[in-house]
């Protein structure tokens, strides 16, 4: 299903993020996962590449099992990352030949280590170049770029950024996924400046349970700028195990859930990190069932 007949369709979408799978034991993993959250109807699934495309073919096996052998709605994940512009079409090719109908437009990072971002040879420089030719030689597709709540951190100047969103959407976004946070006072003020930029598009908020105290660590290795709240440290530090840290991180965002809600969010993009546990159990807080999830 079309990005767009589904948000027509549903005033408030749930959706989840897996990445491929790199060794049979997190295959099953991730298999299990899925079977477990399908039940809980979400509105789409997407699926991630990995660090400079080094999964880019398990992506696009994942991407097309899932479309071939389940009800789900998929958004492949495709970046500029190493891929010249004839092999991303191709890519895109073999997606709408197996009835991939929406795709996830991101530059992406270099690998860890490999300094900046330097675009392929024959390859797209940014974003909103590839999601222009995407609307241009693929207009069947519906297409979604990244937001950045907490600032992008290559790009400090904050109206400079808003300006890269705008023309990522002028060139045909259909809709903005936003990197994770934990205060969602940084979403709110980035929706209500993407509104003084014209922005119109329906913006998701994405959310990542923090289940460990390790697991919080090594978010803020990757993600470099992510804020972690004062009052969400405390808690954790509190924690006497690891057990009681998941229940700490699983509650908060559970709350930053229902304060989006009723802050009427377009919808919610849960990163799973292939696990069911979490997103399984905010949905039971949350009061959702797969009827009325995406009503």
């Amino acid at each position: 299903m079309h990005i767009q007949q589904i948000f027509q369709a549903h005033d408030t979408t749930f959706s989840f993020e897996f990445f491929p799978p790199s060794t049979p034991e997190s295959a099953e993993t991730l298999r299990k996962s899925i079977e477990q959250l399908t039940p809980l109807a979400p509105s789409y699934v997407s699926v991630t590449y990995g660090a400079g495309g080094s999964t880019r073919q398990l992506t696009h096996n994942l991407v097309i099992r899932l479309q071939q052998e389940t009800d789900l709605t998929v958004v492949s994940h495709l970046t500029c990352v190493g891929s010249s512009i004839p092999e991303i079409h191709a890519i895109l090719e073999t997606y709408t030949a197996n009835g991939i109908h929406n795709i996830m437009a991101l530059r992406g990072d270099a690998p860890r280590g490999s300094g900046p971002f330097v675009p392929a040879v024959d390859g797209f420089k940014n974003a909103t170049e590839m999601v222009a030719y995407i609307k241009k030689n693929f207009p069947m597709l519906g297409i979604g770029v990244a937001g950045y709540p907490e600032g992008h951190p290559e790009t400090p100047n904050r109206l400079k950024e808003m300006e890269y969103l705008k023309a990522k959407v002028d060139a045909g976004a259909d809709f903005i996924c936003t990197q994770l946070f934990f205060d969602n006072h940084y979403f709110l003020d980035f929706r209500e400046r993407c509104i003084l930029a014209g922005i119109k598009v329906p913006i998701l908020a994405g959310l990542m349970p923090v289940t460990s105290q390790k697991s919080m660590r090594r978010m803020a290795e990757l993600s470099g700028g992510t804020v972690f709240p004062s009052k969400l440290l405390r808690a954790m530090g509190r924690a006497e195990n690891e057990e009681y840290a998941e229940k700490v991180g699983i509650h908060w965002a559970t709350a930053q859930a229902l304060d989006l809600l009723d802050n009427n969010v377009k919808g919610i993009h849960f990163y799973t990190l292939n696990q069911s546990k979490a997103t399984t159990h905010i949905y039971e807080w949350l009061g959702v069932s797969s009827s009325q999830a995406l009503r």
